[in-house]
């Protein structure tokens, strides 16, 4: 991966940019990485997860794939035959590729082959359900702390890292990729949480068609089957969802900080 530091100018530079996409709206993507759509001779994107609408600030004369039905040897083979032609190529995934976005591999196999590149941060999913439900995730006396995890499906997680675990903290808790299993997921919260805990789903946060489904753990399941969201939504738990907080030192009159005074009455 290339280290150089004045990289802003992104023209004419013969590298691999991975492109975090945002959310969904396609006015939460950077301006970094819509420029870099717009430059872009090759994009290679995360199919179903992606707004289509983002393409549009392709030219007319990209290469577009989409990546849904192809495996990991296929999308480098794109990569490979298009980088030694000085083609400059965007590799699109959902959010912040960094969460659940599966570059890792990518990256290894590029830098294994000498093929420089980046990564431009996105806005995540579960940005965009805070914002969505006009919440924040951290709120003194309440939480200090989000955990961002999820259920083991076909992909299992570390034993230490089961929800039952990360329930028994309290914290804000932010569950990706299990909605499918909301009845599981309960259970297994309810094993930590209070049966009165807030929760609340978004689905497909900051797209035309989001849903929002708002309960507690006693009854947040049953509405998700009623609302019939089974994929493409968080689940959110925790206090931070209720009305009940501590106001923050940062903004109160009566507490000095380095750019401020107290205000004594």
């Amino acid at each position: 991966m290339t280290d150089d530091k004045n990289m802003n100018n992104d023209v004419n530079m013969n590298l691999v940019d991975i492109v975090g996409a945002g959310p969904g709206d396609p006015e939460l993507i950077t301006v970094r990485g819509m420029r870099l759509l717009q430059q872009a001779d090759v994009v290679i994107y995360a199919g179903s997860l992606v707004n289509p609408k983002l393409l549009d600030y392709c030219r007319p004369d990209c290469t577009i794939y989409d990546s849904a039905g192809m495996n990991l040897d296929e999308v480098i083979a794109v990569i490979k035959e298009a980088w030694p032609q000085g083609k400059r190529i965007v590799r699109l995934h959902t959010g912040d590729p960094s969460i659940y976005g599966a570059i890792r591999e990518q990256m290894d196999i590029l830098e294994a082959a000498a093929i420089p590149f980046r990564v431009t941060p996105g806005v995540s999913s579960f940005c965009a359900a805070a914002a969505a439900l006009k919440k924040e995730y951290v709120l003194p006396e309440v939480s200090q702390t989000v955990i961002l995890t999820r259920m083991e499906g076909r992909t299992p997680v570390p034993a230490a890292e089961d929800i039952r675990n990360l329930a028994k903290i309290n914290a804000t808790m932010i569950i990706f990729l299990s909605v499918h299993m909301i009845d599981e997921l309960v259970a297994r919260l309810r094993e930590g949480y209070p049966a009165d805990t807030p929760a609340a789903v978004v689905y497909k946060a900051s797209w035309p068609e989001e849903k929002q489904v708002i309960g507690t753990l006693a009854d947040i399941a049953e509405k998700v089957q009623q609302a019939q969201i089974g994929r493409t939504a968080l689940v959110t738990v925790g206090r931070f969802l209720g009305d009940e907080y501590a106001l923050s030192k940062l903004y109160d009159k009566g507490f000095s900080h380095g750019y401020r005074n107290a205000v004594t009455d």
